[in-house]
């Protein structure tokens, strides 16, 4: 039986559901101390979490955080400092994904979607820079998506524009934060089968089954896998580097390169 690994103190901003909550799970279940955010955090999710602690005394906190309210970064940093007393890695996964028509889009429409996916984790960093900075280890770990920097899709411009920003951020930020041996990364996920994408339609959720080679959408727990790598000691010399969890979504150049899946053999 492998050795647990040294316990780390660790944010997850937006960690309550979907992804986000496959996310907290994994570095709960590795004995890691965790705060996770939400907008709000239901005493039923939290108990959930806490159930799954692998190790006596271990830290499982939750903390109320409207990621699009200005003072948001100095709250997150403030909590973390008072209910971890430290960090040593920091993810964050929060996001918004309204479907708005260019046509249709207004200021205030790019306004919520950028103060969310761009502005609120720009700053959380900042913010908890002092904190990062005090850890051996220091990893920050941004959940961006295939839309924007690879990929388009209808109804999502002002959505797209941001996860590219996203990246955009995150390659600066690795230079300005390499020198305190801090990294920053992200995993890009393509679809996934979350909460959030029940809204969309069968028709919908048909059709990007069908765009993706491997033939399925991904798993929550698929994309938390890849963060608590690029969170980990054996990702150690990667930084300004996303990684791309899509099944092959990206690769093919047409929909006709998609290739059926073979039906399972019967044994």
């Amino acid at each position: 039986m492998s050795p647990q690994p040294q316990a780390r103190k660790i944010a997850v901003v937006g960690g309550t559901r979907g992804i986000g909550a496959a996310i907290t799970s994994t570095f709960i279940r590795a004995g890691h101390d965790v705060l996770l955010t939400g907008r709000t955090v239901p005493d039923v999710v939290l108990e959930k979490f806490r159930t799954e602690a692998s190790r006596e005394g271990q830290a499982v906190e939750a903390f109320a955080l409207d990621s699009a309210a200005p003072d948001s970064a100095e709250r997150l940093a403030a909590a973390v400092s008072s209910l971890l007393g430290g960090l040593d890695v920091l993810c964050l996964n929060a996001g918004v994904f309204p479907n708005k028509p260019l046509a249709e889009m207004t200021y205030t429409d790019v306004r919520e979607v950028f103060a969310v996916n761009v502005e609120s984790q720009m700053l959380a960093v900042a913010a908890c820079l002092p904190l990062l900075r005090e850890s051996t280890a220091g990893r920050v770990v941004l959940t961006s998506s295939i839309t924007g920097p690879l990929t388009g899709f209808p109804g999502w411009s002002h959505y797209g524009a941001s996860k590219a920003a996203q990246l955009g951020f995150m390659r600066t930020a690795a230079l300005e934060l390499a020198p305190h041996g801090i990294t920053v990364n992200a995993v890009a996920p393509g679809n996934v089968a979350t909460e959030g994408l029940d809204g969309m339609g069968e028709e919908y959720l048909t059709q990007m089954t069908r765009s993706i080679p491997l033939g399925r959408l991904a798993q929550s727990q698929e994309i938390a896998d890849a963060v608590e790598f690029l969170a980990g000691e054996r990702a150690s010399f990667i930084t300004g580097q996303v990684i791309t969890v899509d099944g092959g979504q990206t690769l093919p150049e047409s929909p006709e390169a998609v290739l059926p899946v073979p039906a399972p053999q019967q044994s």
